[in-house]
C-alpha cells in the first residue's frame, strides 16, 4: 500500500475536532460537572465540529483560483452588456 488511509486535508479536519472535542470535554469537567457529561460534551463538539472545519477548509481543486472568488470585472462584463 502506497497511498495513505486518510488524506492531509481528512486528517486534519479530524485533528483539529478531536483537539476541540477535548477541550469542551476537559472545560466541563473543570467546571464541576461529572464524567458522563463532560465526555457527552466532548463527543458534541467534535461532531458540531467536523463539519465546521469541513468547511472552513476548502478543497483545492485549481490552486490558482479559490472556488467562491468571483471576479469583479466578469460580474461588471455579465451587468454591461
Amino acid at each position: 500500500m502506497d497511498r495513505p488511509l486518510l488524506s492531509l486535508r481528512s486528517a486534519l479536519i479530524f485533528l483539529l475536532a478531536l483537539l476541540v472535542g477535548g477541550a469542551a470535554s476537559g472545560l466541563t469537567a473543570v467546571a464541576g460537572e461529572g464524567a458522563a457529561r463532560s465526555l457527552l460534551a466532548g463527543l458534541a463538539a467534535t461532531g458540531l465540529a467536523v463539519p465546521f472545519f469541513n468547511r472552513l477548509i476548502a478543497v483545492e481543486d485549481n490552486p490558482g483560483q479559490s472556488p467562491n472568488i468571483v471576479s469583479t470585472s466578469t460580474v461588471e462584463e455579465k451587468s454591461h452588456g
